[in-house]
Order: structure tokens, then C-alpha cells, then sequence
């Protein structure tokens, strides 16, 4: 009987973290300021094409309060690597085409970190509807490349 006790206490604090981790991540005041440059979003129905986590039903109703009436779709021309994409030929990422409206864009911008880790582009998918698509910014994937490791090995070097 203990046992059960402990998993109950348990899950209970692993439901507390990822509450906590949602609402400090999507719609705390902290951690994220759109930036001044970035235009205001139009009051009208949007298309995001969405090809990673967003592509799990649960994960798009907590971003944006809705499940953004999904259509399979495809973008041509790009490859997926782990959550970014990056331009390749004769390549083609599977995702969904999601509808919605403005205030559930600003808070798929807000998931995204646009303007500080993506950039909301328009492109055209296969079937020649176009739609958002969010790309990693360049100074962002710079910024964690795993190929740069001076920063790390001087950081290891100091420790030792």
C-alpha cells in the first residue's frame, strides 16, 4: 500500500511540473517578448504548416486552444532535421496544414519564440496552398551548434 501512495505523490508532482512548465512557458508575462520589429498579426484566418510536436493533437490544443482543423500536408524542398528545417533539394517534409485564426497564431509565435529563435515565413505547399512555416533563425541555430564546441572546451578546460 505504500507503494501506491509514493506513485500517487509522484505522478501528482510530475502533473505540477509539466503544469507549471506549460503555464511559465505559454502564458506566463515571463520569458518571451514579441519583438517591436515583427508586424502586427491581420485579424483573419491563417494557414501554419506544423511538422514536429505540433503535429500531436494534445501539444496544438495546449498552444493554442484549439486542435486547428488539421490537413495533411507537404512542403517541398526542405528537410527535417530534429525540430528545424534547412533548404534541400528534391527533399520533402510531411507535416500538417493547420487553420487558425489570429490569436492562435500569436500564440503558436509565442511557442515558437518568433523573432528571437524562428522566423514566421509564407511558402507554398505541394498542393499550392500556401501557409506559414517556421524557420530557425540563423543566429539562433549558430548559437547552438553542436559543431562549435571552442565555448565548451573552455568551459571544460576552466572546470579542470
Amino acid at each position: 500500500m505504500a507503494w501506491l501512495k509514493r506513485l500517487l505523490v509522484v505522478s501528482g508532482l510530475g502533473l505540477i511540473s509539466v503544469a507549471g512548465w506549460l503555464w511559465l512557458t505559454m502564458l506566463s508575462p515571463w520569458f518571451y517578448d514579441r519583438p517591436d520589429e515583427i508586424p502586427d498579426i491581420e485579424q483573419r484566418t491563417h494557414h501554419v504548416f506544423v511538422y514536429g510536436t505540433l503535429r500531436y493533437a494534445p501539444i496544438r490544443f495546449v498552444v493554442m486552444g484549439s486542435f486547428g482543423a488539421p490537413e495533411e500536408a507537404v512542403l517541398e524542398g526542405y528537410q527535417r532535421n530534429g525540430l528545424d528545417l534547412s533548404p534541400q533539394p528534391n527533399s520533402q517534409v510531411e507535416g500538417l496544414r493547420l487553420r487558425v485564426d489570429a490569436t492562435e497564431l500569436a500564440r503558436l509565435d509565442r511557442y515558437e519564440r518568433l523573432g528571437i529563435r524562428y522566423e514566421r515565413v509564407k511558402k507554398t505547399l505541394n498542393d499550392g496552398s500556401s501557409a506559414w512555416v517556421y524557420l530557425r533563425l540563423p543566429e539562433a541555430q549558430n548559437a547552438f551548434s553542436p559543431h562549435d564546441n571552442s565555448s565548451l572546451a573552455q568551459l571544460s578546460h576552466s572546470l579542470w
